[in-house]
C-alpha cells in the first residue's frame, strides 16, 4: 500500500501565546498529525517576504510536514492568542500573506495527487484565496476525502460560504459551539446533535459528520449508518491550541490506513488529548503514545 498524501488549504501562521510564538494555523494543524499517524502530511499557504515567514517555513519543514509556500508582499500572518483556562481566544490579524495565495499550475498537480484535503472557512476570508482554493478542490481526484472543518473564526464567515464549501465536502467536522450557530443558520432548531448531523449528512451528501463537544464527548456519524460516540478522557490541561485539528488528522489518517470508523475515533480521541497536555499545536510524538481512554476505562 503506498502512503496516503494529506494535504491541507489555507492559513499558516504564528501563534502568538503567552509562552511564546508558536507554529501553527488549523489547516496546517491538520496535516501535521495526519503526517504523525502514518501518512505524507502537505501544506499549501502563502507566507511574506520576512523574517517571520523564513522562520515559518524552516518550522514546517523541521516538523516533517511538506509545504508549498507562496512567498508574497504581504506579511506573515500572526495571530493573538489569550488563553482563559486554557482555552484559546483568538484576535486575527487581516491582510496578511495566505489572503493572497495565487492559483497556479504546482499547486493543481498538488492537489489532485492527494488522497485527502482539509479546510475550513478561515482562508477563504478574501477574494483572493477564495477563488484559488475553491478552484483547487475541482481538481481533487475522484474519491478523494474532502474534509471541510468549519472553525468559524470572529466574523470571517457567512451561510453562502459555509453552503458552498459544504457543495465540495465529504467530511464535515464543527463543534458544539459552532452546532447552536448552525441549526439557526439553517432553521434546524431544536434538533439533537445527531439529527442534526444526519440533516447535514443528507443534504449535502456527506460520507461522515464529526461533532466535538470539548470535554464531554465526541460523535461520528457516517452516511453508512454507522456511528460512534466516545467520552472526553480528562487530563491536565497545558492549553487546546490545536486539539481540534489534532482530531480531525488523526481520524483521517487513520481511515486513509484502512481502519474501522470506531477505531479511527479512539485514535483520533486520544491524539486530541495528548495535544491538550502539550503546549502548541505541533509537539512531538512520545514514542509510545499513552493511552488516555484505557487509563479511564473507556
Amino acid at each position: 500500500m503506498t502512503t496516503p498524501i494529506v494535504l491541507s488549504l489555507g492559513e499558516l501562521l504564528w501563534d502568538m501565546l503567552p509562552s511564546g510564538k508558536r507554529a501553527g494555523g488549523a489547516p496546517v494543524n491538520f496535516a501535521y498529525h495526519a503526517m504523525k499517524n502514518g501518512t505524507e502530511g502537505w501544506a499549501i499557504s502563502a507566507v511574506g517576504e520576512d523574517e517571520l515567514g523564513d522562520e515559518l517555513i524552516a518550522k514546517a519543514n523541521e516538523a516533517g510536514i511538506n509545504t508549498v509556500i507562496q512567498r508574497n508582499a504581504w506579511p506573515t500572518s500572526t495571530v493573538e492568542v489569550a488563553l482563559k483556562n486554557g482555552i484559546p481566544e483568538y484576535t486575527i490579524v487581516k491582510n496578511v500573506a495566505w489572503d493572497h495565495i495565487l492559483y497556479t499550475r504546482q499547486l493543481i498537480d498538488v492537489v489532485s495527487k492527494a488522497d485527502a484535503i482539509c479546510y475550513g472557512t478561515l482562508a477563504l476570508r478574501s477574494p483572493e484565496t477564495h477563488a484559488t482554493i475553491t478552484e483547487l478542490l475541482k481538481h481533487a481526484k475522484p474519491g478523494a476525502m474532502k474534509f471541510f472543518d468549519i472553525n468559524l473564526r470572529g466574523d470571517h464567515y457567512s451561510k453562502e460560504l459555509i453552503e458552498e464549501l459544504l457543495g465540495y465536502a465529504t467530511v464535515f467536522k464543527i463543534n458544539d459551539e459552532e452546532l447552536l450557530l448552525l441549526r439557526d443558520m439553517f432553521d434546524i432548531r431544536g434538533t439533537s446533535g445527531e439529527d442534526a448531523s444526519r440533516w447535514f449528512i443528507e443534504e449535502f451528501n456527506l460520507d461522515y459528520v464529526i461533532l466535538t463537544a470539548g470535554s464531554a464527548y465526541s460523535t461520528i456519524i457516517s452516511r453508512k449508518g454507522e456511528s460512534s460516540t466516545v467520552d472526553t478522557p480528562h487530563v491536565t490541561v497545558n492549553d487546546t491550541v490545536g486539539a481540534g485539528d489534532s482530531f480531525s488528522g488523526t481520524f483521517t489518517a487513520r481511515i486513509l490506513l484502512g481502519d474501522s470508523l470506531s477505531e479511527a475515533h479512539r485514535k483520533a480521541v486520544n491524539t486530541a488529548a495528548f495535544v491538550c497536555t502539550q503546549a502548541g499545536a505541533w509537539p512531538e510524538y512520545p514514542a509510545t503514545m499513552p493511552d488516555y481512554l484505557a487509563e479511564a476505562g473507556k
